[in-house]
């Protein structure tokens, strides 16, 4: 697993952009170190984007490509906290884009099953999702806006 940090400045000026980039194992063990450097970045340095959407909102996307992307490459995950909110992108091997994530299907989730609220979570609870071919497969990814600071502490 690698790690690598951009915005050094941020630690002392949280308004400032930091990005974080985090090579995965392409296994299930990948989820719970994503949601954690997902929390840990935005609770060191304060940031206003509503930490408990954005962990569950990248374990959906990191679960997804762990169960559904072929091959068995690495994933990444890539962080960005930005003044304005953040943004979170998952890249996987798999150039196929993700089912129903920008588009809502015709077919409601059956609730009595397991699997298959993952994109509707991800387009209801972010501001913005969306998915890009990249170099060795796809990104998909997620927005979350700043919320102020007085509904924070509510």
């Amino acid at each position: 697993m690698t790690c690598s940090m951009n915005g050094s400045t941020a630690l002392q000026e949280p308004s400032a952009p930091a990005s974080w980039r985090i090579a995965l194992p392409h296994t299930a063990a990948a989820v719970p170190v994503a949601r954690a450097l997902v929390r840990t970045a935005m609770t060191e340095l304060e940031h206003g984007a509503d930490c408990d959407t954005a962990e569950l909102l990248t374990a959906e996307l990191v679960a997804n490509a762990v169960e559904h992307a072929t091959g068995d490459g690495p994933i990444e995950l890539v962080v960005e906290l930005l003044p304005s909110g953040c943004k979170v992108e998952v890249h996987d091997p798999d150039p196929a884009p993700p089912g129903d994530l920008t588009t809502p299907g015709h077919i409601e989730p059956d609730p009595w099953q397991e699997h298959g609220r993952g994109l509707l979570l991800i387009r209801a609870l972010s501001s913005a999702c969306g998915h890009r071919p990249t170099g060795s497969g796809k990104a998909v990814w997620f927005r979350l806006p700043t919320v102020p600071p007085q509904r924070r502490h509510a």
